[in-house]
């Protein structure tokens, strides 16, 4: 009898064990029936184009290879930041986000963004699969700066998932990360020193102890900054806003004490930055300027910091200025040059050649420079160098390979 009871309970084990299976591989089959080998981390899902492209440039201020493009089944811009033909990658890497960044509600879209096909969003903790993603646009009248763009997912047990972030200007914080962190409020005064004028920009916040940045602000408004992981409560603030010279500050966030740090009616601890323009001898990289893959066209979102570079010359006619072009790695292929229409920041009616990787620096720098004569800045005071991949930051193999794509701007005279 006992005998019996043993291989009656080894029967249904095995019973119970290949029910299990078969469901786990029903699911994982019906994640795989929309995923044509491609996985994507996304950060943000956006209705609005322009809301998009201001996501991705924060992104990319944050040193994140980010993208974006339009998932016609759902209707809205997503924003990634990896695309993978490998699903546990891109998992594991989402999972990463959510605890290592401020995108903490970073999932997993597989499918091919961009294809009228349908695809899977996918919850990269319980690797469920999320619901229909949703949106709130501002309201008719209402200010992009006051008002909050939310997404929002379920997954199949009706759990509620935040899947987007907040309306944001070029490298403002989310709203979203502020507000959950719940810590202490700071005003970073960004200010001109000539005449005391303010500038916008952002202030990275970074734990000094561990070397890791916390988070990017942005500047002349009160923010919650969360409170470093470090027990010192050390950290460093630093505002590079382009144009103007790097300014540091290093203060303790539990006593932050400094000269003139001070603290206002509203609790707010006030920060000054005093900011000074580029002066002879400064090189400024455009990190927030980018081009089109094999192209001397700029993206749409290099559209700020250019108008920044223009602001800048006009202050000062003073300035003269060299524009160094530089590429990722040395070897020669295709080039998208601008065509007659003089689209900087579109391919449209551009047209096709080929040629050394220093020619393709060349035309980058130059179509910074014709942006900046058609605006009406005297050709004479700038010069172009181009460097092709002869000056790396990083080796062409590397994670962070993408930023050796740049323009750097020697003032020459001011």
């Amino acid at each position: 009898m006992r005998k019996l009871n043993f291989f009656a309970l080894v029967s249904l084990f095995f019973v119970t064990a290949t029910l299990i299976c078969r469901e786990a591989a029903a699911f994982h089959q019906e994640i795989s029936r929309f995923q044509p080998g491609v996985s994507y981390v996304v950060i943000g899902a956006f209705a609005v184009h322009q809301n998009a492209i201001r996501f991705t440039s924060h992104a990319k201020s944050l040193k994140y290879d980010a993208r974006y493009e339009f998932n016609p089944s759902r209707g809205l811009y997503y924003v990634y930041v990896l695309d993978t033909q490998d699903r546990e990658k891109a998992l594991s890497e989402a999972r990463r986000l959510r605890v290592e960044s401020e995108f903490i509600d970073a999932w997993v879209y597989g499918g091919v963004l961009g294809d009228e096909s349908p695809g899977v969003d996918i919850n990269p903790v319980t690797e469920g699969q999320l619901g229909a993603v949703r949106h709130e646009d501002p309201a008719p009248g209402a200010s992009n700066s006051s008002v909050t763009e939310a997404a929002a997912s379920t997954t199949s047990s009706g759990e509620q998932v935040s899947v987007a972030s907040a309306t944001v200007a070029p490298g403002q914080a989310s709203r979203e990360v502020e507000d959950a962190a719940l810590g202490k409020r700071f005003i970073f005064e960004l200010y001109r020193a000539r005449d005391n004028k303010k500038v916008e920009g952002d202030v990275q916040v970074v734990d000094t102890d561990r070397s890791r940045r916390m988070a990017t602000y942005k500047g002349n408004e009160s923010v919650r900054v969360a409170s470093p992981a470090s027990n010192s409560g050390n950290i460093t603030l630093i505002s590079e806003v382009f144009g103007y010279r790097k300014v540091q500050h290093n203060l303790n966030y539990n006593d932050p004490q400094g000269p003139e740090i001070r603290t206002d009616a509203q609790g707010n601890v006030i920060v000054p930055f005093e900011l000074v323009r580029l002066q002879r001898g400064d090189i400024a990289i455009m990190y927030n300027v980018y081009f089109f893959k094999d192209a001397g066209v700029m993206r749409p979102e290099s559209r700020y910091e250019v108008n920044s570079l223009l602001e800048m010359l006009q202050e000062n006619p003073k300035y003269r200025i060299r524009l160094h072009g530089h590429t990722n790695g040395s070897a020669p292929g295709k080039i998208i040059s601008m065509g007659e229409e003089r689209n900087y920041f579109s391919l449209t009616g551009t047209r096709e050649g080929f040629g050394s990787a220093k020619k393709l620096s060349q035309e980058r720098a130059e179509v910074i420079r014709d942006f900046l004569v058609e605006h009406g800045i005297d050709a004479s005071r700038m010069q172009i160098k181009a460097w092709g991949g002869k000056r790396p930051l990083f080796d062409k193999n590397s994670p962070r390979a993408e930023e050796n794509v740049r323009v750097e701007v020697e003032i020459l005279e001011d």
